[in-house]
């Protein structure tokens, strides 16, 4: 293939990526009669951060000092993590270099206090998308303990940026 077509397949490449992992911040939507959100800095349980299918249930203590979990950990029993402050779904794929980043700074960045973040497979968690109106991976999505929807916003690639945008 000769160079310059290389080179514009390259850039489409390029293009299309940026495109698709939503990496331009949005400002949050928010719904009536959410209250502002108080978090502080603590330190997290490193034993709550995914670390795969060794890691042990959250605790409550872990919720309360905040924590990163997966959608199967916070399925079991949503109202645990609701009583614990905050939650926020991250619709994430595997596949996504913002993704990956985010990720990379919630497992090795503290939580904050109050604030459960929740990992939701983008690819595989499609009546969730559809339910949270959640078109793009790297979305965050605030819930009340009820599920419903109080936030959303895509941008935030840290425990403290996300923390920023709880209402």
């Amino acid at each position: 293939m000769p160079r310059r077509s290389l080179a514009l397949v390259g850039a489409a490449v390029a293009v299309a990526t940026m495109a698709a992992c939503g990496t331009a911040p949005t400002a949050p939507s928010t719904t009536a009669g959410a209250g502002p959100a108080t978090t502080s800095p603590a330190t997290v349980d490193p034993t709550s951060a995914a670390q795969g299918s060794t890691k042990p249930k959250p605790t409550a203590q872990s919720l309360i000092d905040g924590s990163y979990i997966d959608y199967d950990d916070y399925s079991a029993d949503p109202s645990v993590f609701a009583e614990g402050g905050n939650v926020v779904l991250f619709f994430h794929a595997s596949w996504c270099p913002t993704c990956q980043a985010a990720e990379a700074n919630l497992t090795s960045q503290p939580v904050p206090d109050g604030l459960t973040v929740v990992k939701t497979d983008f690819d595989t968690m499609t009546e969730l998308r559809q339910k949270y109106g959640v078109t793009v991976q790297h979305t965050f999505v605030q819930i009340d303990a009820g599920g419903a929807q109080l936030a959303k916003w895509s941008g935030s690639t840290s425990a403290a940026e996300i923390a920023d945008q709880v209402q």
